[in-house]
């Protein structure tokens, strides 16, 4: 399996997890599982732009997945330490 499969997988599992927290009504969940979502969107954006030679837009997605990143583990800090 190569890696865009793996990216693609991931993406679309973490959009299913997102939707089934939404249902279920536990917002915290989801909007961590979100947060997830768009660091790999972001991530995948990055590589594509870099391979397009979009230098300058792929530098910016980087960024936006790292920002992602960091939401990331605070909204975990947050649901952990509650």
């Amino acid at each position: 399996m190569t890696q865009k499969k793996a990216g693609v997988i991931g993406i679309v599992l973490l959009g299913a997890v997102t939707l089934f927290f939404v249902i279920r009504g536990q917002l915290d969940f989801a909007i961590l599982t979100m947060m997830a979502l768009f660091t790999l969107t972001n991530a995948s954006r990055a590589k594509s732009f870099k391979e397009q030679g979009y230098d300058r837009e792929s530098r910016w997605m980087r960024y936006l997945s790292i920002l992602f990143a960091v939401s990331f583990v605070i909204v975990l800090a947050l649901i952990i330490f509650k």
